[in-house]
């Protein structure tokens, strides 16, 4: 009984074997095999060095389901996205002009030539041009800048068919999401390349400005990116590409993996600021404020803790409607006047503030009107006011919080 399955199974292999060598025609098994698989012709190319075989496809295979996605963002996408180079005069050694150029991108916002790109894109710049994908170049000018968030909106007049990009929403963006850049890398105009939300954080700008929220992105992004949309896989803008991470044991900017984009939420917010009030809302506390570390607050007879030294408030601002006092002696930094004897703020809605640029950060937070907490110390005595922040708008001159 033993031995039936054992004569079954040698059955099946004679049978096998007697039908693929003795019954289908020679390469039969291969192709049936190969089911699927584009068929194929044999050329050959005859010359002074031999003839050589070559087998090629008969036609194209077709696409995949996600090559034919990627082709379908890139369509979409790629008539709203322009090139922007961007001229600012410099000066050699014998004083004589030399222009220089740099390169970034950017997406057209409507029919009337709007285009939303980074600042620092454009910033010091004596002339703008924008390159269409169809290779129509156009001068710019600057409608509105927002240094703080690095947005920038720019316009050009007389260009006709303009496809604006869809903006999507980037306030519910998960990671592992797929995205897609096209911008300008290197001056390769028309180049896009794919990834995904690697992560949503904080980070800071070169300038030194936080950026909340930002995308994070493994799409590879380049010098010449920046003002570029970040799509997601519906050929949809969730974000402006802005800053690359870059090996610091490098020579040179060029892509590591990690790539920011500002939300488009946050351009967004902004320009709805351009269009309301023709500038972007800055919350203020109407002071203007010099940094102090632990060892010249002790010698001021302040908390031996980092903060910031009120020099003077705006008269009516609204530091000083809620209480909030400048100095009152003058004295001299090194080469510079200042005025001591101010409040030293240290606190903001809860969060610790060491330098004028946690301040800025706390305060980009919130809006003209809100009513935050300041914590402050006057001498050794700790202070908490309820201040009105005004529109920064209004602000006195130098140095302002």
């Amino acid at each position: 009984m033993k031995l039936r399955p054992v004569l079954l199974v040698l059955l099946i292999l004679v049978g096998f074997y007697y039908l693929s060598t003795r019954l289908m025609p020679a390469g039969a098994l291969a192709k049936m095999m190969r089911a699927g698989v584009t068929d194929t012709n044999t050329a050959v190319l005859n010359g002074p060095l031999g003839h050589f075989g070559l087998t090629e496809a008969k036609a194209a295979p077709a696409l995949d389901s996600e090559e034919e996605q990627n082709i379908g963002v890139y369509k979409k996408a790629m008539p709203s996205v322009v090139n922007i180079t961007s001229t600012e005069v410099a000066y050699d050694f014998f004083y004589r002009p030399v222009p220089q150029q740099g390169q970034g991108s950017g997406f057209i916002l409507d029919k009337d030539g709007h285009i939303l790109t980074n600042n620092h894109v454009i910033d010091g710049a004596q002339q703008i041009e924008v390159t269409l994908w169809n290779g129509k170049k156009y001068k710019a000018s600057i409608v509105g800048t927002d240094p703080t968030h690095d947005v920038a909106l720019l316009q050009i007049h007389g260009a006709t068919a303009l496809e604006p990009a869809t903006l999507s929403d980037s306030t519910g963006l998960l990671v592992g999401q797929r995205v897609y850049a096209i911008g300008n890398p290197f001056g390769f105009s028309g180049t896009m390349t794919r990834g995904i939300i690697s992560a949503l954080r904080a980070v800071q700008l070169p300038s030194g400005v936080k950026i909340d929220n930002a995308i994070q992105t493994d799409a590879s992004v380049n010098p010449g990116n920046s003002g570029g949309p970040l799509l997601n896989s519906h050929g949809d803008v969730i974000g402006i590409t802005t800053m690359i991470a870059t090996n610091p044991n490098g020579n040179a900017d060029q892509s590591a993996g990690i790539g920011f984009a500002i939300p488009i939420a946050t351009a967004k917010a902004v320009l709805d600021d351009f269009a309301r009030y023709g500038h972007v809302r800055r919350p203020s506390l109407d002071i203007v404020t010099i940094p102090i570390g632990p060892d010249i607050a002790d010698q001021l007879g302040l908390p031996a803790m980092p903060g910031i030294l009120v020099e003077r408030t705006l008269p009516g601002g609204a530091a000083d409607k809620a209480g909030i006092h400048g100095g009152t002696q003058r004295m001299y930094m090194g080469n510079e006047p200042v005025m001591l004897g101010g409040d030293l703020i240290v606190g903001f809605e809860g969060q610790e503030i060491a330098s004028p640029q946690d301040l800025s950060n706390a305060l980009t937070e919130h809006h003209p009107g809100d009513v935050v907490s300041v914590t402050v110390y006057r001498g050794r005595k700790e202070m908490t006011f309820k201040v009105t922040l005004a529109d920064a708008k209004v602000a006195p001159t130098g140095p302002t919080a």
